[in-house]
């Protein structure tokens, strides 16, 4: 089991018109997951909950693999923490990784 909070893929740079569906592979936690949520959080603005107005869609999980919603609407030059938590084997992780917005 991994300590390890961020995805080993690191921090993500994404274009300003962009709208991607970002998925993660939880086996370095567990196997299996279910419950997946997504917070995502603007850092250059005071860590606000932004989750409502770049995402679209819900969070899906099948197999070992969570899909995230379509993050989108990005605004240029801010950095973005998405966090994304689910239960594996009654434990409850959540994982994290930065996404740099750009034009």
């Amino acid at each position: 089991m991994s300590t390890v909070r961020e995805v080993s893929e690191g921090r993500q740079v994404q274009g300003v018109d962009e709208e991607i569906v970002y998925t993660l592979t939880t086996t370095n936690w567990g196997s299996d997951p279910s419950s997946p949520s997504v917070v995502v959080k603007d850092l250059s603005a005071a860590s606000a909950d932004v989750t409502s107005t770049v995402t679209s869609g819900d969070a899906s999980a099948s197999g070992d693999v969570v899909t995230l919603p379509t993050i989108k609407s990005l605004t240029q030059d801010h950095i973005y923490r998405v966090e994304v938590k689910f239960t594996c084997s009654g434990s409850v992780y959540e994982a994290y990784f930065l996404i740099d917005a750009e034009l």
